[in-house]
């Protein structure tokens, strides 16, 4: 099954079941086994058609003469990957990506389809694009920067509204950019020193950043030997700010209340130096047991799962560190979740709000008097963070913002801060870096 078939029925599986598109394209690139070419392509194509949606419809229905939206899923998909090729991919001859699209829809939905693609297919091709901008000059700015850089018009809005346009459009810019792949180095096993030695002899081209615990790099598939041995791990930089806000010492007790799949609470093993009690919470069993098999592969030995609802649990020992990454919207990730930026909504961003007040309060509840508690998330969203942290000082007056540790000032000494402790990241802000937030909060003796 060549690239094109293989990113179709990706994009019908991510849709069907509503399950994330890199989980169905490695099972159907795990199936088929396509040569690296054909890989590299089906991957390019189901992340760009995914990425660049909203604008794609746009133009296909500039062009197609019925309501597209009513049109078959399989049609739909096709289209977009028409459209995706003839607008993006420079190196693929427009008749080619005009022909195998062609094939495909005579494949799947009959010979009368097939002609409604190659014609729809051509008009695009041949349209300039002076038509396709001088039609979007004529719209308000949001639902044009929203068509444009393919976001929903309710979260361009938004952004809008809290960040400005300057700050907006390099966000949504920055969505829309193949993103660098950062990786942890695990200093329970290695040194940054050795492991750079290790990636200049395998021809990696990478950059550093976290004080050389961090690499980012676009060769992902020659760091795989050193993920598999465990001295490299997956885990973007924004990813690890929670756990050195949090900055626990060895011997410490730990609780990581949302902890799957396992990134910060493994960093924060390396940063206890394997030493102390890290409690690792998650309501699905199979989750837990990647977090252990993830450990493995690092050689940490302090973390133990438990199998409950972050909501309710209680440790037999009280805990002084809690680190709360609480579920979010997630729009700080929208550059690597293809498709979580269409299915995100304002009643969605309530839901999670609720979910986070509670997590938080019960979190208050569990922390040690004098500990530490840090809440993080991955959005950029007020309402899931600063308004969330203000929402929670005012109930619980036995907790105050504190600055983070040395250690975290000593990394981000030019990072300024709207309060004490409080620390976020937007797309695009710092190179490599996801969008994220994280707030320190002591707990009063």
């Amino acid at each position: 099954m060549q690239a094109r078939e293989i990113a179709l029925l990706a994009l019908q599986e991510t849709e069907k079941n509503n399950i994330k598109s890199e989980q169905s394209l490695h099972r159907l690139l795990d199936k088929h086994n396509p040569d690296k070419n054909d890989r590299s392509l089906a991957t390019e194509l189901v992340n760009g058609t995914l990425r660049f949606r909203l604008k794609l419809d746009f133009m296909i229905s500039l062009h197609y003469h019925h309501d597209f939206k009513k049109a078959a899923p399989v049609l739909q998909n096709i289209l977009r990957l028409g459209t995706y090729q003839l607008l993006f991919l420079d190196k693929i001859p427009g008749w080619a990506a005009v022909d195998e699209c062609v094939k495909l829809a005579r494949k799947y939905k009959g010979r009368h389809i097939s002609g409604i693609v190659n014609g729809v297919l051509r008009k695009i091709a041949s349209e300039p694009a002076s038509t396709f901008n001088e039609t979007l000059e004529k719209m308000p700015l949001s639902k044009r920067l929203s068509i444009e850089q393919s976001h929903t018009q309710w979260l361009v809005e938004r952004w809008l509204d809290t960040y400005g346009e300057e700050q907006t459009i390099s966000m949504l810019r920055c969505n829309n950019a193949s993103p660098l792949t950062a990786l942890r180095i695990n200093t329970l096993k290695t040194s940054p020193e050795t492991m750079f030695a290790a990636l200049k002899d395998a021809s990696v081209a990478f950059s550093t950043c976290m004080q050389k615990r961090f690499i980012l790099t676009r060769d992902f598939d020659a760091c795989k030997p050193f993920i598999h041995l465990g001295l490299l791990t997956v885990q973007n930089p924004t990813q690890a700010i929670p756990c050195l806000l949090l900055g626990p010492l060895p011997g410490d007790t730990v609780l990581d209340m949302c902890a799957a799949p396992g990134g910060k609470t493994t960093f924060l093993a390396e940063m206890m130096q394997n030493k102390g009690t890290l409690i690792a919470v998650d309501r699905y069993p199979n989750k837990c047991r990647k977090i252990i098999q993830r450990a493995n592969t690092l050689d940490i030995t302090i973390i133990r799962t438990v199998v409950a609802d972050a909501r309710t649990i209680r440790p037999e020992k009280p805990p002084n560190a809690v680190l709360l990454d609480a579920p979010c919207t997630g729009t700080g990730v929208l550059g690597k979740k293809t498709e979580l930026r269409w299915r995100m909504s304002p009643e969605k961003l309530k839901e999670l709000t609720l979910l986070q007040s509670e997590l938080l309060d019960h979190a208050a509840d569990i922390l040690k008097p004098g500990g530490v508690l840090v809440y993080a998330t991955c959005s950029v969203e007020p309402e899931e963070n600063a308004l969330q942290i203000e929402r929670f000082l005012k109930s619980h007056p036995d907790f105050s913002r504190e600055s983070p540790p040395e250690t975290f000032q000593a990394i981000f000494r030019e990072q300024k801060t709207a309060h004490p402790g409080s620390f976020l990241t937007l797309p695009g802000q710092h190179e490599g870096f996801d969008g994220g937030f994280a707030q320190r909060l002591r707990k009063k003796r």
